[in-house]
């Protein structure tokens, strides 16, 4: 009997035209997050900022986009290059954290959710063609693929639009430095259901949840300037904390998924990560096939566009998985029947790992 698969058929994104570098940040003024004043000079507090990370610039949204604009855009790209009417669309899935944020204020918008209004950006008639959000952290779009999956094998779906968009640069404390890492953008994915010979699409995935001591690793606060209103807040989080429960916990999280199938770890070719500190996925991937007790180059396997797009979020795994289809990478390509593994890490704490077979 055929496969009942899960394929995705089209990418697109949305890459911001505003491009921050991190010399525009050397005459900023910081602070901690107990008000005290950074006084080291910029040029060491920028230095320090991209050995730590390995973010030299990010993409700031302009003045007059939202969320859900970039989101539309990426879709608009995703549904051309899949070369579908969108109107045979059966969920539209959007993953993201602040909903759409206008420029200088502060307030997120979710009435009516994203997926509502990008519904309505493509021009989608049908209404059994139902838009919904998640709200899932980094791994919304990687968990959004999973939901996409679920439908698809139960036979409640044939085709879906999973979109991760974000704008954080409309979130961030200008007096944080963490405001260096966040970035904005727009990746989408066609989702359809595939009935073929050979096993291929979405072939497991592995998700989980620590939500104790974990929960509020990161969260929303007031600004670390002295004397801010505290009732205005802003994007934080506990960065050794986050690294510490990364490295210890994503590796096992992407066994899981690989665990559930077949597959040898040598037959994996990239594995897509989300795009959140260069250090810090470069050794959850050494920890990863540490437990298969084999090695691999991790500039190999690891395809990465933090270095000019920064972290934006949700965004980053569909955002670089179009990039490395889209053959921009110079030495990363995806080819039929490669397997490949998506895997993210956010706040939640959330992480999870889908293993696809192209």
């Amino acid at each position: 009997m055929p496969n009942l698969n899960s394929v995705i058929t089209g990418t697109g994104s949305y890459i911001p035209n505003v491009v921050v570098k991190n010399s525009d940040f050397v005459n900023h003024t910081f602070f901690e997050k107990d008000n005290t004043a950074i006084d080291s000079p910029g040029e060491v507090v920028v230095k320090k900022f991209m050995d730590i990370t390995g973010i030299a610039e990010r993409r700031w949204v302009d003045q007059s986009l939202t969320c859900s604009d970039i989101a539309a855009t990426a879709s608009k790209e995703a549904i051309k290059n899949a070369g579908i009417d969108p109107e045979t669309i059966d969920q539209i899935i959007v993953a993201h954290n602040f909903g759409d944020v206008i420029k200088d204020t502060i307030q997120t918008d979710t009435l009516p959710c994203l997926a509502a209004r990008v519904k309505r950006s493509l021009g989608i008639k049908n209404p059994a063609c139902i838009a919904y959000d998640i709200l899932f952290g980094c791994p919304g779009w990687v968990q959004g693929i999973i939901q996409a999956d679920s439908y698809i094998k139960s036979g409640l779906a044939k085709r879906c639009l999973v979109i991760g968009a974000e704008t954080l640069s409309r979130v961030v404390d200008v007096y944080d430095r963490d405001t260096m890492i966040f970035s904005d953008g727009a990746g989408a994915a066609i989702i359809e259901a595939r009935e073929e010979e050979e096993k291929r699409g979405v072939i497991s995935s592995a998700a989980v949840t620590h939500a104790i001591e974990e929960a509020y690793y990161l969260y929303l606060g007031k600004s670390n300037a002295p004397e801010s209103d505290p009732r205005v807040r802003y994007i934080k989080m506990h960065g050794r904390k986050i690294y510490e429960y990364s490295i210890s916990h994503v590796p096992q999280a992407i066994k899981a998924a690989l665990d559930k199938t077949d597959i040898p770890v040598e037959e994996v070719k990239k594995i897509l990560i989300h795009q959140a500190n260069e250090k810090m996925d470069e050794a959850i991937i050494k920890r990863f096939y540490r437990l298969y007790k084999t090695q691999m180059e991790v500039s190999e396997v690891m395809p990465m566009n933090i270095y000019e797009l920064g972290n934006s979020s949700v965004a980053t795994v569909p955002t670089l998985y179009d990039m490395v289809m889209k053959e921009k990478f110079d030495n990363h390509r995806i080819h039929p029947g490669d397997v490949i593994i998506f895997a993210s890490v956010g706040a939640g704490m959330h992480i999870n790992a889908v293993v696809y077979k192209q």
